[in-house]
């Protein structure tokens, strides 16, 4: 391939430990050249399978096409997890003219007629061509990938949808600085024991170390980060600072200006409802659900209004108990968003004698690790070894070999634990490089993953012990079930590796691996007192368990309203008012004034940030049916590590990616197919 002087090789040429980037020799500048060369380059392998003058077979269409793109994937994978994980304006700029230029690129690809002619010879050929289960559901995948991309529609048609395409991708990109823009600029300072009331030694530590990172000298500041707002609604005494701060978080990307996101989902909704119907859907939901599990948005709506009839009706019961609170402390207001955290806690201290604060020195970001990667070896035989020297493309991040029991190196693992104002909000998996076992084109048979998990913990001051609330212990256990999605893979073709399933069978995995969490021989191993070193008490890990399915009416109704707004939007179309849209389907579903959706509409990341849970938020509750009946097969034997089923569970769900039909791999691990009762019975809301 031709270089410019400017191209870094670094950025695709990982020589690394095990194929690891060399993180350190990467500049942001580097970027813009590579994805100059990598783009030219797949645009010539993209020719040159669809000038291929011989007959169209599975190896030199299909195949081919699997091996194209891997310089451009390298370049992709760096980039977007700079522009996540360590953004800055030089990124952010280079972000809103790739996002487009991708676009563009992808769409002619998708509809590049003398290829998609290959492949459409070869899906009409199908069941001639002696494939094998993995082979024809990747053949499936790229001829489906192209119809959905317009690669049927005429001339005129495909113009306009590549228009649409790249217009959303630039909407998408902008939507996400917008956010991180309002969280990283907002802070509430404190001074003093006044502002002060309430707050536990932990909080404080957290927030000096937010006002140490921010300008302003300040000695504590609440910022919008999660790890940070959160413990700050639910232990200040001060209702007037819970207020503002609570005002300032559901107030992202809707403050009005440059950062404001009322305009850009309104134009989003109205290019996905077009971009639907130029492909003969219904409407954008049809389009999204066409290949899940769910299917239709009735199958949808229907789970959901199920859970939402009971969980709304728990909330009622919840708000009543909160109430009487407030009354006890002679202060006279109904329950407010603000107020429901704070009380909440308060409550469960009463009913189940003790408090977040008492729990939390118990819940040590490194042993919860520990206790992560040991629950791995447990059930999957695998371990995490420790490459203390590797540089990560952070100085927080850490990074592992993981073994099987043979000690074959079998993926990599980086792990970015703590919040910065240069990471966006929020936890997630990705990966730099998928599992597969084709032979490369440099000779290397196959590659292993190397995956990485991103979280936003509270980073304690210099030598002090990160802790972690049991949301913050989930939302680890939660990621890094992705990623071990994503490293037991086993699987030939890389468009089906890992993580590559469908949208409501993705979350099947993570959700399933929080369940370990909360064990009683994890927690009475690994739940130990960040002074004394000792483990948890019997009593105070009897009270935590017995208080799993406190607040859930809450939770579940937060969660809820959000997925059914997300529905709505894309099953009515075009909006005038998606704020007036959002306010309407939470009046008619009877949403309590105590409490707000979890992602408002301005700052629905899930949904308007991309085009990743669009239509697609219901897919956390979707795989929570399958994920609660999954760990009641462990619970049937009586031991939460039973070797024969942590056994069928590698192979048919952890192991296969999107090789297998995701009902057909949860048959072969569970030999039915589960109903909603058993996520009920979770959550306490089965009455």
């Amino acid at each position: 391939m031709t270089c410019s002087p400017a191209y870094n090789p670094a950025v695709v040429e990982w020589t690394g430990p095990h194929g690891l980037p060399k993180f350190e020799e990467i500049a942001d500048g580097d970027f813009a050249p590579a994805f100059d060369v990598a783009l030219a380059e797949h645009d010539a392998e993209i020719e040159a399978v669809a000038g291929n003058p011989a007959a169209p077979s599975f190896i030199n269409t299909i195949v081919e096409l699997e091996l194209a793109g891997d310089t451009l994937s390298r370049v992709s994978a760096l980039f977007w997890n700079r522009a996540g994980a360590h953004t800055n304006p030089a990124i952010q700029a280079l972000e809103r003219e790739i996002a487009p230029k991708m676009s563009r690129h992808y769409s002619r690809i998708g509809m590049n007629a003398a290829l998609f002619q290959r492949i459409d010879t070869l899906w009409n050929q199908r069941d001639t061509l002696g494939l094998t289960l993995e082979e024809a559901r990747v053949l499936e995948r790229h001829w489906k990938g192209f119809v959905k991309s317009g690669a049927k529609l005429p001339k005129v048609e495909q113009e306009r949808l590549a228009a649409i395409n790249e217009r959303l991708a630039s909407l998408g990109a902008q939507f996400g600085q917008n956010v991180l823009a309002d969280e990283s600029s907002w802070t509430l300072p404190l001074a003093g024991e006044d502002d002060l009331a309430g707050i536990p030694g932990f909080l404080r530590d957290a927030m000096a170390s937010a006002a140490a990172a921010h300008v302003g000298g300040h000695a504590y500041v609440v910022t919008l980060s999660r790890s940070i707002i959160e413990p700050f609604l639910t232990f200040s005494e001060r209702r007037d600072l819970r207020e503002a701060a609570f005002k300032a978080w559901t107030a992202r990307g809707i403050n009005g200006g440059a950062t404001d996101n009322r305009d850009i989902v309104k134009e989003t909704l109205a290019l996905r409802a077009e971009k639907a119907a130029l492909l003969g859907y219904k409407d954008y939901a049809s389009l999204k659900l066409d290949n899940t599990m769910a299917k239709t948005p009735d199958a949808v709506n229907g789970l959901l209004m199920k859970v939402w009839e009971k969980a709304v009706k728990q909330a009622e019961g919840e708000e009543r108990e909160l109430a009487a609170l407030i009354a006890e402390e002679g202060r006279n207001h109904a329950v407010a968003p603000w107020d429901w955290r704070h009380y909440a806690e308060k409550l469960r201290a009463r009913k189940f004698d003790f408090s977040e604060a008492e729990l939390k020195p118990y819940l040590q970001l490194e042993k919860i690790i520990e206790a992560c990667f040991d629950v791995a070896g447990r059930i999957f035989g695998i371990k995490a070894v420790p490459m203390p020297d590797v540089v990560g493309y952070h100085p927080d991040v850490r990074v592992f070999e993981i073994r099987d029991s043979s000690d074959r190196l079998v993926a990599l693992f980086l792990g970015d634990y703590f919040a910065r104002p240069s990471k966006r909000s929020g936890a997630w998996m990705s990966s730099f490089q998928s599992q597969h076992r084709l032979t490369l084109k440099n000779g290397h048979v196959g590659e292993i993953p190397i995956i990485y998990n991103v979280c936003n913990f509270a980073k304690p001051e210099p030598g002090r012990p990160a802790l972690l609330s049991l949301d913050d212990a989930r939302t680890l256990f939660h990621e890094f079930g992705h990623a071990a999605h994503g490293m037991l893979s086993n699987v030939t073709y890389p468009s089906v590796s890992g993580t590559s399933v469908s949208r409501d069978f993705v979350e099947l995995p993570s959700q399933l691996y929080e369940h370990w969490l909360t064990v009683p021989d994890v927690l009475k191993t690994y739940a130990v007192h960040v002074e004394t070193g000792e483990s948890m008490p019997q009593a105070l890990l009897d009270k935590v368990l017995a208080a799993r399915t406190f607040n859930s009416g809450f939770n579940t109704v937060e969660f809820t309203s959000s997925a059914l707004v997300d529905m709505a939007f894309h099953t009515q179309g075009a909006v005038e008012d998606p704020i007036a849209v959002q306010t309407a389907v939470l009046a008619k579903i009877g949403m309590p004034a105590s409490m707000v959706m979890r992602h408002a509409t301005p700052h629905f990341q899930h949904v308007f940030s991309g085009d990743g849970y669009s239509a697609g938020y219901y897919s956390y509750m979707w795989s929570e049916v399958l994920d609660a009946d999954a760990f009641s097969a462990f619970e049937e034997t009586g031991n939460a590590f039973d070797p024969e089923t942590a056994r069928k569970l590698k192979e048919n769900i952890y192991s296969v990616g999107g090789s297998v039909d995701p009902e057909e791999a949860y048959m072969a691990f569970r030999g039915r197919m589960p109903t909603p009762e058993a996520m009920l019975k979770k959550k306490g809301l089965a009455a």
